[in-house]
């Protein structure tokens, strides 16, 4: 197992669970061995070898199967020629499904944005609904956890029926074997991970990956008018039917974004949900709920309308994504939108908020999105006529107030040192 992160830990717990011999390998050497570890105490400890620091990359060709964390790049230990030697490389996704009984089933959901929280979404109409899913992946547990849960419940626990699953790209480099979801979607595709995809092309065709075992009985839901990747679905060799974000079969908002239509091209069914009463802040989430539902019924579990209508009033996003997190003694509300660690994904959110003009808090340490150093901010300008004020902060600060200034930015802007400092100017400038 290479990477004894969150994924490798889970996948070498699972690997021992089979009655594998497993040798652990991270660089970190400040890591406790697994041995040391009390998750992985007891009979197991005879089959179990850590080895932490520089790694003796021809020791990897003497293994059986190597498993490979998502924070290991290809080129990091020379993969591609490991593959090539006929060892058989998987990635920790394929090998925890792998042992995912085949009564379960998968909904795999990726994109550069959004992930997160319709995969919280769909498991939590899931679990409004009295199904038993899984919802991890690239999102808290991993799908190893799910699988170690499957090996280890004795038939008179209930029995998982569904898995809700968040694929990154980097789970999708090492193609797979084993991982075949019912029920798949990619949200939407913009540039991020370029330092290790390179291109958008390959981008695309990595988050695309997770069709690749999918037949005409499954689901593969993608953006309607999204080129590139309605061209890497196709390459991808998949054989799932099609339905779309933003179209049908699939799911369409209306202009009020309150009711979505959804039409399941695999089962037929057509249905209405209502997304009035949705407690979560912008439109973007309105289209992840509209979503998760269409999810959610292509499983074809059972789930009634009614079901799915009464979830979407209770839905509540994950932590940092639009959350509210006050409305202070001045009737001023606050919501923390940290993990929008992108351009697009705060483009999004400000959109979201366009009729509550807003005072913006824009900073931390900006991702370089070209040669030219350029961070991509000035496209937020358009959207930031419709706000108050701006307040930069943090390392990219100054960046990001330089670049809005040189953009035409309409608005006051800002620029502070620290978050503190942001909070306290913001608290300054805002009314009721």
């Amino acid at each position: 197992v290479l990477g004894l992160g969150v994924s490798g830990r889970a996948a070498a717990r699972l690997a021992l669970a089979r009655g594998a011999t497993v040798v652990a390998v991270d660089s970190n050497e400040s890591l406790i061995p697994l041995e040391h570890d009390p998750l992985f105490g007891g009979q197991h400890l005879i089959n179990l070898r850590t080895e932490l620091g520089p790694c003796n990359i021809q020791s990897l060709y003497n293994t059986d199967r190597l498993v490979v964390s998502p924070g290991i790049s290809l080129e990091k230990y020379n993969l591609t020629a490991v593959m090539q030697s006929g060892v058989q490389v998987m990635s920790e996704l394929d090998f925890a499904a792998e042992s995912i009984p085949n009564t379960v089933k998968i909904v795999a959901v990726t994109g550069t944005n959004g992930k997160s929280t319709v995969t919280t979404f769909t498991g939590q109409i899931l679990h409004h609904a009295g199904i038993q899913a899984f919802v991890g992946g690239n999102l808290g547990k991993p799908l190893s956890a799910a699988a170690l849960q499957c090996l280890s419940s004795s038939k008179t626990e209930s029995e998982l029926v569904a898995a809700v699953v968040e694929v990154s790209s980097y789970q999708m480099e090492i193609p797979n074997r084993h991982f075949q979801p019912s029920v798949a979607v990619v949200l939407n595709l913009t540039p991020d991970h370029l330092e290790r995809h390179k291109t958008m092309q390959n981008y695309a065709m990595m988050k695309c990956r997770v069709f690749s075992h999918m037949d005409p009985s499954h689901l593969a839901v993608i953006p309607s008018g999204d080129q590139l990747l309605k061209e890497a679905a196709y390459h991808c060799g998949s054989q799932a039917t099609q339905a779309w974000i933003g179209g049908l079969p699939g799911v369409q908002l209306d202009s009020e974004a309150t009711q979505a239509t959804i039409v399941v091209p695999t089962s037929g069914m057509v249905s209405q949900i209502h997304l009035g009463k949705l407690k979560t802040l912008g439109i973007h989430n309105a289209y992840n709920a509209g979503t998760a539902a269409l999810l959610t019924l292509g499983l074809d579990l059972g789930v009634c309308v009614e079901a799915v209508n009464n979830a979407i009033k209770v839905l509540k996003p994950p932590p940092h994504r639009m959350q509210i997190v006050i409305e202070d003694e001045k009737g001023i509300l606050w919501v923390d939108d940290s993990k929008a660690t992108n351009v697009e994904a705060t483009y999004a959110g400000l959109e979201g908020l366009r009729g509550r003009p807003s005072i913006v808090l824009l900073g931390g340490i900006s991702k370089v999105l070209n040669k030219e150093g350029q961070i991509g901010f000035e496209h937020l300008v358009d959207c930031l006529k419709y706000h108050k004020a701006v307040i930069t902060f943090g390392a990219s600060g100054k960046k990001i107030k330089q670049t809005l200034d040189e953009a035409g930015v309409s608005i006051p802007c800002v620029e502070v040192t620290s978050m503190r400092d942001a909070v306290s100017m913001a608290k300054c400038f805002a009314k009721h």
